[in-house]
């Protein structure tokens, strides 16, 4: 690997970040990752396809759902291949240019998965606390204007990000946190002010990740209100387990999501292994447990892939 600070190194570049003393594992790593990427690409077209000629999945909750599957299946093909490229054919450069498009991309589709993530919870707390009316508050045409707002709300918040990074200075080391680019890692290494970014990073997660969470934990709390209500425990486990799909979903996003910012602003003394897992795990798990979660507790999903596999069996029997 080139050094930071060689002369040859492109001006317009950044290097990404290697684990000391393990580069002799990066073929073995690459191939987990790799492994992980087909678990997530093939998961999400299944949940795809599946709510598409599924007719009892043509509802606002499933359709939310194909929402964070092209969510997650654009994230993680806008890293993941850059990732093997760099562990299998150490390719450990990436353009100044790529990079702001890779760090946008990122931020905005984690924007939108949130957005959608509050979509879902609000359409819980309807379907739970307000049955009568869920039917005609969230149509098939909200449901589309909710998926364009979100989608909306993560170009605008975000795309200031690499545009108060591009007339920068970049006179430091060159040397990335991660094997991809993000906002923080790149500003990091400007040599100017870079006061206006700090803050304008700052502001954007808090009112879209954190508005979004607060959000979230609110309908729950209305949730249980409404739960707690009904006379039985049978019927609030019941009520109850319509939601436990969508709680386990919220927690593989946010989880990864607050331990990469933890690392971030109080690991930079912590070992390059400790950056770079955890910023796999926030490009790689959401992708990987979403589909698996959903088809866990769908029997609609669960009953689709058994006839698939089936028609599959049958197929190569003959």
């Amino acid at each position: 690997m080139p050094s930071p600070n060689s002369s040859d190194l492109s001006p317009a570049s950044f290097i990404l970040a290697s684990i000391p003393g393990l580069e002799a594992a990066h073929f073995w790593m690459a191939i987990f990752l790799c492994s992980l990427y087909i678990v997530a690409v093939a998961g999400n077209c299944a949940v795809l396809f599946i709510v598409k000629m599924e007719p009892s999945l043509h509802s606002p909750m499933y359709f939310f759902l194909c929402m964070l599957a092209a969510i997650d299946l654009t994230l993680s093909t806008s890293t993941v291949p850059r990732v093997l490229s760099f562990y299998w054919f150490n390719t450990t450069e990436i353009s100044f240019g790529a990079c702001l498009v890779q760090m946008f991309l990122i931020h905005t589709l984690s924007a939108i998965e949130s957005t959608i993530l509050l979509a879902m919870a609000v359409d819980r707390y309807v379907a739970i606390c307000h049955p009568l009316r869920h039917a005609a508050i969230l149509t098939n045409t909200a449901t589309a204007k909710i998926g364009l707002v979100a989608m909306a709300r993560g170009v605008l918040f975000f795309l200031p990000l690499p545009l108060l990074l591009l007339p920068l200075p970049f006179c430091r080391s060159r040397v990335l946190s991660h094997t991809f680019c993000l906002h923080q890692d790149v500003m990091n290494l400007a040599c100017a002010n870079t006061t206006p970014s700090i803050v304008y990073g700052l502001t954007a997660i808090l009112l879209v990740m954190g508005l979004d969470s607060v959000l979230i934990c609110l309908s729950y709390v209305l949730i249980l209100k409404s739960v707690l209500r009904l006379s039985s425990w049978k019927e609030r486990l019941k009520v109850f387990s319509t939601c436990v799909a969508h709680v386990c979903v919220v927690l593989a996003f946010y989880v990864p999501l607050i331990g990469l910012s933890v690392v971030h602003r109080f690991g930079k003394d912590l070992a390059p292994l400790v950056h770079i897992t955890m910023g796999n795990i926030y490009i790689l798990v959401p992708a990987v447990l979403n589909p698996i979660i959903y088809g866990v507790r769908t029997k609609q999903i669960q009953r689709r892939i058994l006839n698939l596999i089936h028609i599959y069996n049958d197929s190569t029997a003959q």
